[in-house]
């Protein structure tokens, strides 16, 4: 695997390049991939200026087989890669996955293709040679940007797990609980004792981290349980 001047990898017993993140404290991760060394080597060095970490590559091959850092991360693609393209590319990428920000850097830009990168999800597009503080600039734009993706997927991934862990007739009752109904009302449908109900409601509150009715309301919508459950009746 190819990877650019700069580059504080480390391989291990099999010759794989590894990150070591652990070891350098890396808090977040410029990406880069272009073809023309030249390039990589003025990226690498105005990355790492601002104290920035940066892995660099000479093709999108080496990009996705290099195992990525779990941190803020973003990508900086050339569009025209050595009988690649990186439109192309992008598309692949979020295929396999890549949902870091892209920032595209050419030296053929127009407007067609400025436009078609914007449309599948480019954050920013750089014609070169470009202004070294308009690239840092985008650079902690996407980075801020990432930071908040994983931040709202993270709280996401914990919200599901706490609805994973209640029963079956709690979930009957969470439905119940965030459509407005009231305990002797849910007790009726469910042909529950009114006290058994308020029990399975404040394990619901428990589990879900709710401390009121509003935030429980709020959390089944992030998880789109009020409509698969409304959907289901």
């Amino acid at each position: 695997m190819v990877s650019g001047p700069g580059s504080t990898s480390i391989a291990n017993n099999n010759g794989k390049m590894k990150p070591n993140g652990a070891l350098s404290g890396v808090s977040s991760v410029v990406y880069v991939i272009d073809d023309d060394e030249s390039i990589r080597f003025v990226l690498n060095g105005l990355v790492r200026s601002v104290g920035l970490h940066v892995e660099t590559f000479e093709s999108p091959k080496d990009f996705l087989a290099f195992p990525k850092y779990d941190v803020p991360s973003c990508l900086i693609l050339d569009v025209r890669l050595r009988g690649e393209s990186g439109l192309a590319f992008q598309q692949e990428a979020r295929r396999c996955g890549v949902r870091i920000p892209i920032l595209f850097i050419t030296a053929h830009g127009d407007i067609e293709m400025t436009v078609k990168a914007m449309k599948a999800g480019a954050l920013d597009f750089f014609a070169k040679p470009f202004r070294d503080q308009d690239m840092l600039d985008a650079i902690a734009h996407a980075l801020k940007r990432d930071a908040e993706r994983r931040e709202s997927e993270h709280a996401l991934s914990t919200l599901r797990d706490s609805y994973e862990s209640l029963t079956q007739r709690e979930r009957e009752v969470m439905k119940f609980v965030v459509a407005g109904m009231l305990n002797k009302q849910i007790a009726y449908e469910l042909n529950l004792s009114e006290i058994t109900v308020k029990i399975h409601r404040g394990q619901v509150m428990k589990k879900m981290g709710s401390r009121s009715l509003p935030d429980l309301v709020r959390k089944a919508e992030a998880l789109g349980t009020d409509q698969k459950q409304s959907g289901s009746n």
